[in-house]
């Protein structure tokens, strides 16, 4: 396992268990779990982008698949 590293100055990274990598606040909180690093990242990156400046509302859609009845 690796050292926690600080990333941007706003959130860690630290490679656990079976190369998973997670990510934590400055407060020790989880936000992201990734199979790579770089992922992990730009996951938590974009992530804190939307919860800084608020995640656009999205819309969901409800359909119906039809059969034979």
């Amino acid at each position: 396992m690796s050292e926690k590293k600080l990333i941007d100055d706003c959130f860690y990274v630290e490679q656990k268990r079976f190369d998973i990598w997670n990510s934590t606040d400055l407060e020790g909180n989880g936000l992201i779990t990734s199979l790579k690093e770089d992922v992990c990242i730009s996951a938590t990156r974009f992530y804190l982008k939307g919860r800084q400046e608020g995640f656009s509302t999205s819309r969901t859609y409800d359909g119906k698949v039809g059969g034979m009845s």
